[in-house]
């Protein structure tokens, strides 16, 4: 068995060997951990009478929310299906609390956007107060999750899916059900604070038009970041 050099990234926990190359589920990890980090910075820090910060910060989290929301959706569907007829009871075990986590993390979010949403409305320190505390279960609650995911369940995607299988998933995964809009959000979203080197690997993996897309599209995501989290 060929074994694909993996990519490991700040705050990641584990990047199993073998066959298939795992670069794609660990930007997106990434990411959802910078973006965590963010919004519990930014709503701590930001006062609760600055509406139009909050307003940049509810589109923000809704974006978030779609990004996770597909690739929690790629793993019910088309990966941990899969795995459930390769695995032995250990494995299955581990599959099954892969989808119970994405059942207890969903409520968690509702509440935060709900919170995001209110403050985009107008001014309630109380409100802020409570999303700051939501803010953080969800990000710790969504951090053991990723840490799970990459110290167990990808392993069993490497010992169980042929590299083709996992290509399929990759396809399904780009491809998205996204609107125009988040779609051109994708890139400067993944390569936002992504390490140097990180970079450089995926636009060699994805080729000249993820450049192309990344030059036209970085400066006006960087733009609403400054927006949405001055006080992070």
């Amino acid at each position: 068995m060929t074994m694909t050099q993996q990519l490991m990234l700040p705050g990641q926990a584990a990047a199993p060997d073998g066959p298939n190359d795992l670069t794609g589920m660990f930007l997106i990890h990434h990411a959802f951990r910078r973006d965590l980090r963010a919004f519990a910075a930014a709503v701590a820090n930001t006062p609760a009478h600055e509406t139009n910060t909050w307003r940049a910060l509810d589109e923000r989290w809704k974006l978030f929310g779609t990004f996770l929301h597909h690739h929690h959706t790629i793993e019910d569907a088309s990966i941990w299906p899969v795995l459930l007829d390769r695995v032995d009871a250990a494995g299955r075990a581990t599959l099954e609390a892969m989808e119970a986590e994405h059942g207890e993390i969903d409520p968690l979010l509702e509440a935060c956007g709900a919170g995001f949403a209110k403050l985009a409305a107008g001014p309630d320190e109380d409100v802020r107060r409570s999303l700051e505390i939501r803010v953080v279960a969800a990000a710790e609650r969504l951090s053991r999750h990723l840490a799970h995911e990459e110290t167990e369940a990808l392993v069993l995607v490497q010992q169980h899916l042929t590299t083709a299988e996992w290509e399929v998933v990759e396809k399904k995964s780009a491809k998205g059900e996204y609107t125009f809009r988040e779609s051109m959000t994708a890139v400067p979203w993944v390569m936002h604070e992504l390490p140097a080197d990180a970079q450089k690997r995926l636009l060699t993996l994805a080729g000249p038009v993820l450049a192309v897309l990344w030059r036209l599209t970085r400066g006006g995501f960087l733009r609403r970041e400054k927006t949405a989290f001055p006080y992070a």
